[in-house]
């Protein structure tokens, strides 16, 4: 299977302190693959390394394309996209409108057919496309004010998918969200998969992951502890003993991660 995001040694550091160490991980094209590990481990400052936002060592392709030397808006019109852990919606305009403006990458000719010729069907064709995959057509009109938080994060997923992405990261879209909302954001994100999309998920979520995602990578101080299948990684005692902690109670923490959205 080709792989959409392949990392090959990366590695970062802030000062002394080592964040990342050789991590590699890999993304086959329309898999959602998981990233877990304990507070601390480095899961957020791989996306930063990933997307450019902090220097690191290391190669970082995408569908087969070196982008490690490049700057984050460069690794975006390549099709490089992620979400924040704080939503920025514009709140201005409503839910459609979010996802119109994501589609757009203005060229100069672009612009010009806009201006001239009033052509923004496939800006519109593509925001249509997220709404759709991720089921908000209730929601279209609204304004992000007017949604309870589940949806806002939906909505910034699709942001995310309305840019026709290759590769989506999504840096804990389940933080804040009750059990519910969380179950009901896995199985939209399982659907956006499902349509071909490459995606990483990174949350505390333990449950979440392991219940919706193909496999499942895990570090810890900055380094790959495991790899494998969510089956493979919920029974690893090392992966217990990390995110999980170990002691005489393990099996009932073991239990706890069988649980959707535990």
């Amino acid at each position: 299977m080709t792989a959409m995001l392949e990392t090959s040694k990366i590695s970062v550091s802030f000062g002394s302190v080592r964040a990342l160490v050789d991590v590699d991980i890999e993304v086959p094209a329309g898999r959602l693959v998981g990233l877990i590990g304990p507070n601390g481990a480095g899961k957020t400052t791989f996306i930063d390394a990933v997307t450019g936002f902090v220097p690191a060592s290391g190669q970082v392709r995408l569908d087969g394309r070196d982008i490690s030397a490049e700057p984050p808006h460069v690794r975006s019109r390549l099709g490089l996209a992620r979400t924040w852990q704080t939503i920025e919606l514009f709140d201005d305009l409503t839910v459609e409108e979010n996802l119109v403006v994501a589609a757009r990458r203005p060229t100069l000719s672009s612009s010009l057919a806009e201006v001239v010729l009033g052509r923004r069907a496939r800006t519109a064709g593509q925001a249509e496309d997220s709404i759709r995959i991720l089921d908000l057509g209730e929601y279209a009109g609204r304004m992000p004010s007017e949604l309870p938080q589940g949806k806002r994060k939906l909505v910034g997923v699709a942001r995310a998918l309305a840019g026709r992405s290759k590769l989506i990261l999504l840096d804990e879209p389940a933080s804040g969200l009750d059990t519910s909302e969380s179950v009901d954001l896995g199985r939209r994100l399982r659907r956006v998969a499902d349509e071909g999309v490459a995606m990483l998920l990174v949350d505390h979520d333990m449950g979440l992951v392991l219940n919706i995602c193909d496999e499942v990578y895990v570090i810890d101080f900055g380094q790959l502890l495991a790899h494998g299948t969510p089956e493979e990684v919920r029974r690893d005692p090392r992966v217990l003993a990390a995110y999980l902690g170990g002691g005489p109670d393990v099996e009932e923490k073991r239990e706890l991660a069988d649980e959707p959205g535990a």
